[in-house]
């Protein structure tokens, strides 16, 4: 599509001599060096500049391993988790179990590659005056608006991992490098009033050829996302209704489908990232999948994630009556099979097996099928806790799976009707809209679970919610901010972190608690599951990351956040 190549193909090219490299084919295509002297001298150069911009969005996780890995972090971020390990990336490791420091490479690269795009934005609004008499005023607005925007997205993003940050919103020199930090509720106003301001210059659709660009529904969810964040309630239910009520946006009836090829068009899509083959890609999928359909499960789900979906009937597997833990994946809420690879599955053509006496499995990709050995079982580096991730996994990709182009969508309208939701119960205005909004999502077409009913008390609404979440947006990078903002990251945290029993199921059920986390205290064969790590958190330190230690170092204003 056009809209991926104009994004992808600029992405980073425009500041190069500011900011940093670019692809040398790129250099090619744009053969100008911008400076703050010629630069914006027409309506074309901004637009480039602006596409610059959105580029530094699509910060991917580099080189940690597995040789050329570009996963974005939207996706890679749930690996520091209660529902995500990553086998390689030790940065992510540490965060996840509670070993971090100011020197972590995840915590260092994502400061920087935020203010990297924070600049470039800075640098648009303070030059893109010199157009104000030379191109229409909606194309001059239009653009002031979404380098506001996307600024505030890379502030909301830095405001949850770090909390208060430096608030820069001009081009700095040497002379400006000491910046004290904003407080935490500082950011969070910014972000707020950003995003107001831009929806009010924003398109409510932009044209095909700027698709993956701002809209005014997408900056009002981010507002909406960032009130709820920072307990803004009132805030937060505002701006949501505002999405709702632009009658634009709607739930996919397909579930798995938002996240091919056949979904980038959905209505429910509000706003994502832009990939296209030859010029910008991911490698998400290879690093999803098991051995056999050539992936190589380096980030893979834990047990714990598993067992926490709830049964077709709306009942944890622990008071199910449909749970057999003889086959304990029968009878699921169907986002579980959407989300996850497990046992018995026909992934790519080929059967997923990771029992350890299974040795072979069906091949199905020939006919008829047939028996062949199963590396899930035998490789070293096969799946670690016997489970993988399917999510953005298409097989339109299944012959390079190094380079998919399926666009990752950073906000959609579930999460819209969830922050609805959940913000008018933290209210405790409880009314048919929350309900409504709340069985929108679990009950689309291919999810189908009972509805909510009514006179549920605002601490079981809350419950609803919470689990909701969990299991509608895993893998794509809300996690973490929910477990800290709702405080039970010093409960999903801590102790082991299992993955299957090798050889066996579990002999019953976990118990099941309102956050729809499991405890396994009471299962009788625990002995035997896998421990993949064991978790430490420390409640007075890791509901932030660090600053990066040389961000400290050189920046003698910037203090680090409490106990690092």
């Amino acid at each position: 599509m056009i809209n991926k190549n104009l994004i992808s193909a600029v992405a980073g090219c425009l500041f190069l001599a500011l900011f940093g490299g670019c692809k040398d084919e790129y250099l090619e295509k744009i053969p100008f060096n911008p400076s703050s002297v010629s630069f914006y001298s027409n309506q074309e150069e901004l637009q480039i500049g602006l596409l610059g911009c959105y580029s530094q969005l699509n910060y991917q996780e580099q080189n940690y391993g597995l040789g050329n890995l570009r996963v974005p972090w939207h996706i890679f971020i749930d690996a520091t988790t209660d529902i995500c390990w990553d086998r390689t990336n030790g940065a992510l490791q540490d965060i996840g179990k509670g070993t971090i420091d100011a020197n972590n490479g995840v915590v260092l690269v994502k400061f920087r590659e935020a203010y990297k795009g924070i600049a470039r934005c800075n640098f648009l609004l303070d030059n893109v005056v010199k157009l104000k008499d030379k191109i229409p005023s909606t194309v001059y607005n239009q653009s002031i608006a979404e380098a506001r925007f996307i600024r505030a997205l890379n502030y909301s993003y830095l405001l949850t991992l770090y909390g208060g940050v430096p608030l820069v919103t001009t081009t700095l020199t040497i002379n400006d490098s000491q910046i004290a930090k904003s407080t935490k509720a500082e950011i969070a106003d910014f972000v707020i009033n950003e995003m107001d301001a831009a929806a009010k210059d924003l398109p409510l659709n932009q044209a095909i050829i700027n698709d993956g660009r701002a809209t005014k529904g997408a900056a009002l969810a981010i507002k909406a996302r960032t009130a709820l964040y920072n307990e803004k309630w009132d805030v937060a239910a505002q701006a949501a209704k505002q999405v709702m009520d632009l009658n634009k946006y709607a739930l996919h009836a397909n579930y798995g489908e938002l996240f091919k090829y056949s979904g980038e068009t959905s209505k429910e899509i509000i706003f994502s990232l832009q990939y296209a083959k030859n010029v910008n890609t991911h490698t998400t999928p290879r690093y999803f999948l098991p051995r056999l359909p050539g992936g190589v499960c380096d980030k893979v789900p834990f047990q714990s994630f598993i067992d926490s979906y709830e049964c077709t009937d709306g009942l944890s597997i622990d008071s199910s009556p449909l749970y057999n833990p003889q086959k304990p994946f029968a009878n699921r809420d169907p986002r579980l099979s959407y989300t996850c690879g497990v046992p018995g599955d026909r992934l790519f053509g080929y059967q997923f097996e990771t029992h350890k006496d299974s040795l072979q499995i069906w091949n199905y990709n020939v006919t008829p099928a047939v028996r062949i050995a199963n590396t899930e079982a035998t490789h070293a580096f096969a799946t670690f806790t016997g489970y993988v991730f399917r999510k953005y996994c298409d097989e339109t990709d299944r012959t390079d799976l190094q380079n998919s182009e399926i666009n990752i969508i950073l906000m959609r309208y579930a999460e819209v009707l969830l922050t609805y939701a959940e913000a008018k119960i933290e209210l405790d205005q409880i009314d048919q809209s929350v309900y409504d909004a709340i069985n929108l999502v679990r009950r689309r077409a291919t999810v189908n679970m009972p509805a909510i009913t009514a006179n549920k008390t605002q601490a079981q609404l809350r419950s609803i919610v919470r689990k909701e979440r969990k299991y509608e947006f895993a893998m794509e990078g809300l996690r973490l901010a929910d477990i800290r903002r709702w405080k039970i990251a010093e409960q999903v945290l801590v102790g082991p972190a299992y993955g299957r029993i090798p050889k066996g199921l579990l002999a019953n059920a976990p118990i099941i608690d309102a956050n729809g986390s499991p405890n396994y205290s009471n299962v009788t064969n625990r002995a035997d599951m896998r421990i993949i790590e064991t978790k430490v958190f420390n409640k007075n330190r890791d509901y932030l990351w660090p600053f990066p230690a040389i961000e400290v170092q050189t920046n003698k204003k910037l203090v680090q956040n409490p106990n690092y």
